[in-house]
């Protein structure tokens, strides 16, 4: 149960809740006024120092001040029921250390706000928690308090404006405050309960626009992490394991012609024949991983390569400068993949792939005049590749009507890059 809940049931007067509102609103003006006071003579320090640069730390850590409070503030949610509040506005750095840390948190959106939140805190909000405390709770309760006071002092004065000196005045002022305790309770729940959800709305989770923007930040640096990974498997396959197949074929071919003829020779020829295999592919293999190719002379001649490469003949009709390698490697496996499933599948007697660079997108077609009736969620690949075309802003787009033809169409928004960067 939290503040609100407990506001609309018929024991809250007599509950803890009015003295958990009164807490809330209470520690939230101490709370409030520490903040303003620590703001203030941060700022003021680090701008006097920042003629020597002495300040310029002060007045980062200063900026930084947002964090702790929002933590705090979130810890002080429990008090009215809220629970624990998640945070998750910060990423985690992309490297250890201070430097790495500081930089990440003065370059997000929710450092500032946290900082907005702060100030406030610090300039509005505690000033408005202390007047509702002392309104509801502090004036009716010394209205209370009217007796006792005539009985020690003789007389007491009622939110200092006026003097009872009789015990019937008192007493019918004490009724007032009862009345008064009871009505500023309410109040105390009402104001504490729009004071939490403010402070959960500001310093709270993400809403789903941020969720999402860091989810689609998240998938690139998956996917970037992805390609330079196939790069390394790629350069290392390339200069580790196949030089060594080369080396051991060449020197199998070597003892095959030092060898006699007979038994001997023949198991030569054969272990010859097997490493010649093994390291064609290898080969192939590799150039799968991530051709060299791609890398060297860009996305047209690779798609060429690939071309060549097809059982079915293909087409290509392709003006394309050189684009981020991101882009490229996408748009590769993407063709690459519609190759294959065209000569697994489709029936084709040819293929055509076409494309440009238009409108700031790169866009690409591939088509084939077979059976058609391809179905992306049919397990061809087709779903990932578009994952991974969607990662970079793009869309892959499949029309294949029963009896053909099959047309996969790409766009994916990029900027021609210098090949000599």
């Amino acid at each position: 149960m939290n503040l609100w809940q407990a506001l609309g049931g018929r024991g809250y007067l007599w509950s803890v809740w009015p003295w958990r509102a009164v807490a809330f609103l209470g520690s939230g003006a101490l709370f409030g006024a520490v903040v303003l006071v620590v703001t203030v003579c941060g700022a003021a320090a680090g701008g006097a120092l920042a003629v020597v640069l002495v300040g310029l730390p002060l007045l980062v850590l200063t900026a930084l001040i947002g964090i702790p409070v929002a933590a705090v503030e979130r810890s002080r949610l429990r008090l009215v029921g809220m629970g624990a509040v998640a945070g998750g506005q910060h990423r985690v750095p992309e490297a250890p250390g201070l430097g790495a840390w500081l930089s990440a948190r003065l370059r997000e959106t929710a450092t500032w706000r946290e900082l907005a939140y702060a100030l406030l805190l610090g300039v509005v909000l505690w000033p408005l928690d202390a007047v509702v405390v002392v309104l509801a709770a502090g004036v009716p309760l010394s209205m209370v308090a009217a007796p006792v006071l005539v009985g020690v002092q003789g007389e007491a004065k009622v939110v200092k404006l006026w003097s009872v000196d009789t015990w019937g005045g008192a007493i019918g002022v004490a009724c007032a405050g009862v009345v008064l305790l009871g009505a500023g309770a309410y109040a105390l729940g009402v104001v504490a309960g729009g004071r939490a959800q403010l402070t959960r709305a500001l310093v709270g989770a993400r809403d789903d626009n941020e969720r999402l923007t860091e989810l689609v930040r998240s998938r690139a640096r998956l996917v970037d992490a992805f390609e330079a990974e196939r790069r390394r498997i790629e350069r290392d396959l390339h200069d580790g394991a196949q030089q060594r197949l080369v080396a051991l074929t060449m020197t199998l071919g070597l003892a095959r012609l030092d060898a006699p003829p007979g038994p001997l020779a023949g198991q030569l020829a054969k272990a010859h024949e097997e490493a010649g295999q093994a390291l064609a592919e290898l080969r192939e293999l590799i150039h799968g991983i991530h051709p060299q190719v791609l890398a060297d002379y860009g996305l047209e001649a690779a798609v060429a390569d690939a071309a060549d490469r097809s059982p079915v003949p293909v087409n290509l009709d392709l003006d394309l400068p050189r684009l981020p390698q991101p882009v490229e490697s996408a748009a590769y496996f993407v063709v690459r993949e519609a190759l294959a499933n065209i000569a697994r599948h489709s029936g084709a007697g040819r293929a055509e792939v076409g494309g440009g660079y238009e409108g700031g997108r790169l866009v690409l077609r591939i088509g084939d005049d077979g059976r058609g009736g391809a179905d992306p969620d049919g397990g061809s690949g087709l779903t990932g590749l578009a994952d991974r075309v969607s990662v970079l802003d793009g869309r892959l787009t499949l029309s294949s009507p029963p009896g053909g033809p099959t047309l996969l169409r790409v766009e994916i928004p990029c900027r021609p890059t210098d090949p000599s960067a």
